[in-house]
């Protein structure tokens, strides 16, 4: 499998998401956009590709001129029929390559809250094997709208679009992908880190078992 990640910020790559990949011997290309890094000519020719977070918002073109060249080529992916996997930033881009309107949440999420799963998330492929409620990291301002062509998976009480589906495609707000270190860096200099990281130590088990059968029915990897 040739999969394609695309980081733009170098605190936001793919942590359990890559380490899962190259456990299975996955082909892994990454396009560093922070770097001044551009898509390659055979992006497309991927089997699947996982667009990161980072600290923009997807409005912020102007400043940071790869979030167009990004959402058009999401949308090429849709058409080709290309699987996506949007974490977070990711996930608002892939709305908005889709025609979803993508603004700021009415409370920014920041520390672990549950979110719920859909009665069509109940029977996606996609959440296949895990619980109808479960913890995740969150760390956003903004939030999307689903797409016309999409299917919201997953919710929760303070931003109700947690994830969605369109097409082979899924996009996450939340983050399964982190781990004590990364959480460390993000929070340096939040009141929360303390107790972000107590939790971390509380749910580890949970959030990675949850992440690697999240990835396995994505990448359509039999479960560990």
């Amino acid at each position: 499998m040739r999969v394609l990640i695309l980081m733009h910020d170098p605190q936001e790559d793919a942590g359990t998401i890559e380490s899962y990949l190259r456990r299975h011997h996955a082909d892994i290309n990454l396009v560093e956009f922070y770097k001044g890094q551009r898509l390659p000519d055979n992006a497309l020719q991927h089997d699947a590709i996982v667009s990161m977070g980072g600290p923009m918002n997807v409005y912020e073109e102007e400043t940071y001129p790869f979030l167009k060249d990004e959402t058009e080529f999401l949308a090429r992916c849709f058409e080709r029929r290309v699987p996506v996997l949007g974490i977070c930033l990711g996930a608002q881009m892939m709305a908005k390559a889709a025609g979803a309107h993508v603004s700021r949440a009415p409370l920014e999420e920041t520390g672990w809250y549950e979110i719920s799963v859909t009665p069509a998330g109940r029977s996606d492929p996609f959440f296949s094997g895990l619980p109808e409620t479960f913890m995740v990291f969150q760390l956003h301002g903004d939030t999307f709208e689903i797409p016309p062509d999409g299917t919201l998976l997953a919710t929760s009480s303070t931003c109700h679009n947690q994830a969605f589906r369109i097409e082979n495609s899924l996009a996450l707000q939340f983050h399964l992908e982190i781990n004590d270190k990364k959480l460390a860096v993000w929070l340096a200099d939040h009141d929360l880190k303390e107790d972000v990281l107590k939790t971390y130590q509380k749910v580890e088990e949970r959030l990675h078992r949850h992440a690697a059968i999240l990835y396995g029915n994505f990448f359509g990897i039999p479960k560990e």
